[in-house]
């Protein structure tokens, strides 16, 4: 079975657009800037203080992978932390694949991922055929295992065995796609969280923040990025 590919288009000043949902993959202020600031920081994977460090395993779960710029730049910041963790797991999923061409034309807009993103888009599934597709970097050390489809249908019916101590909600704004941001996906995602596993998402939808709670995720609001004066950040606390 195979995924539908993405249409990937770009609005005038030069964000990338999905025509499939009406909506860009990033802010206008800057993919690699919001990445940091949304789901990096947000998620306390920058700094000193960095939650990984000391860990033999760090396991993140995003809900789209879209371009890409968030495992990028996890990546990055993993590979330039002198106490990264042993393993990065990160672990994403993706209803509608681009094409390895798009994902280039996109990662051109950040030459500073120029390598990395070069490395992702050699391994980069030929055919967007749906379910899992496991890429190894870094001698094994860094795992992205990307799950074409939709993704509460993989959640659904997988036995992932593992347990996530961070959570990226990512995607196209819940009113263009609710089906991401529901409380079914929420109960789905708090399934795989280790305790005190911690969130960040770049929107503040009411709904949002009523399904993640219902799901058991202790939420606040935080600085936002660029236009967004506000965005969330949450702690699993299994209530």
């Amino acid at each position: 079975m195979t995924s539908t590919p993405a249409k990937l288009a770009f609005t005038a000043d030069d964000t990338p657009y999905s025509a499939e949902y009406d909506d860009v993959y990033h802010s206008a202020a800057g993919g690699l800037a919001q990445a940091r600031h949304v789901f990096l920081a947000g998620n306390g994977l920058l700094g000193d203080d960095a939650r990984w460090r000391g860990a033999e395993r760090f396991v993140i779960v995003e809900t789209g992978f879209g371009l890409g710029l968030n495992f990028l730049a996890a990546w990055q910041a993993w590979r330039t932390d002198p106490q990264r963790c042993g393993h990065l797991h990160f672990i994403s999923f993706e209803k509608h694949p681009l094409s390895r061409a798009d994902l280039a034309r996109a990662h051109a807009s950040w030459p500073e991922l120029a390598e990395l993103a070069g490395r992702l888009q050699e391994e980069w599934p030929a055919a967007a055929v749906a379910g899992e597709h496991r890429i190894d970097l870094e001698s094994g050390q860094v795992r992205l295992s990307l799950y074409f489809g939709d993704a509460e249908d993989q959640l659904s019916r997988r036995a992932f065995g593992i347990q996530a101590d961070a959570f990226f909600l990512d995607g196209f704004s819940p009113a263009k796609n609710p089906a991401l941001w529901s409380l079914r996906m929420f109960q789905l995602l708090a399934e795989l969280a280790t305790p005190g596993a911690t969130l960040a998402t770049w929107t503040v939808a009411g709904a949002v923040r009523q399904g993640l709670a219902t799901a058991g995720f202790a939420v606040i609001k935080a600085p936002g990025f660029g236009s967004k004066r506000e965005m969330l950040r949450g702690t699993w606390t299994g209530a």
